[in-house]
């Protein structure tokens, strides 16, 4: 069994999808369609830009989005569809690019979602009150409670589960800044701040909730054609309102990815292939199943040798 998985922001660089859109008509169709919905040449941004300006989360978002879409259609053309996967599944905003890849939702939508999103939670903090961390060599639990401990008023919480080694915080900076603290005093093997603009997946990301929940309640969302591992419950969903009422859950809620690829494997899940830009959640999906045979599909090589594997 197979599960498609996309990646979250962190993974943009620029030129991502570039050589993909070159090579494959269809997928360069998906930035094409992207530049529609937003109005703007992002596809421009994300070949030729600076990285400074891919990186604030309103472009990051759906630059992420169009380039796992685009190697999704580049599989497509070498006979690869979404059939090919028992489950999809995406670390954060790459939850919207699997229902994009599964049908659940058009392109065009997706895009508009993602630029709304990225403001919506950049806009939800004013910078410098929130930050994010990366702890590192404390399981989820023993990281939970450096949260709880930090917090001392303030927000702090487990945001991201990212492997059994690896934990986001996110909330007040102050706060988060403590965690770093208390995670080295209980062992952790480094902790540091992450250059991220917004305290994302905390209780501080409530108003970008708000903003999502009214957005998603005039998109259309089908059913997916292959059930959706949800972060926030760490299974699989395929009910149309549930899903809707996960992604807004989701803004504040965990990413419980470690739990989701446990849960993957469980289900008889063998491989995963990455699909859109970078690595990085192969390398997680390796620290928490080794189980699992992963493959990145970023771009044309990557298809050709997927498509002769499928």
């Amino acid at each position: 069994m197979r599960a498609f998985v996309f990646p979250g922001q962190g993974a943009q660089t620029i030129g991502m999808g570039k050589a993909l859109a070159d090579a494959y008509p269809a997928a360069r169709a998906v930035f094409d369609e992207v530049d529609e919905a937003l109005g703007e040449k992002l596809s421009t941004l994300i070949w030729e830009g600076d990285i400074a300006d891919l990186t604030l989360t309103a472009n990051a978002q759906p630059a992420l989005m169009a380039t796992s879409l685009a190697a999704m259609r580049a599989l497509e053309a070498e006979g690869v569809t979404i059939a090919a996967a028992s489950f999809v599944a995406g670390h954060s905003l790459g939850e919207y690019s699997a229902l994009a890849a599964a049908g659940a939702l058009s392109i065009a939508d997706t895009a508009r979602l993602l630029r709304i999103r990225g403001k919506a939670m950049q806009d939800a903090v004013p910078v410098g009150v929130g930050a994010m961390a990366a702890l590192l060599g404390l399981d989820f639990e023993t990281a939970k409670a450096v949260a709880e401990e930090a917090a001392q008023g303030e927000v702090c919480q487990a945001a991201n589960d990212n492997d059994p080694s690896q934990v986001v915080v996110s909330g007040h900076k102050a706060a988060v800044e403590r965690a770093l603290v208390i995670a080295k005093e209980k062992g952790a093997k480094r902790a540091l701040l992450l250059p991220v603009s917004a305290p994302f997946h905390s209780a501080l990301m409530a108003p970008a909730a708000d903003v999502m929940a009214q957005a998603l309640a005039d998109v259309a969302i089908a059913a997916p054609k292959v059930p959706l591992v949800a972060n926030v419950r760490a299974e699989a969903v395929s009910d149309v309102d549930t899903i809707r009422a996960l992604l807004v859950e989701q803004v504040t809620g965990s990413v419980r990815w470690r739990e989701s690829v446990m849960w993957m494997g469980t289900q008889g899940v063998t491989e995963a292939w990455e699909i859109g830009a970078g690595k990085a959640l192969s390398g997680m999906i390796k620290r928490i199943n080794r189980d699992i045979e992963t493959r990145a599909v970023g771009g044309p090589e990557d298809v050709a040798a997927a498509a002769a594997l499928a």
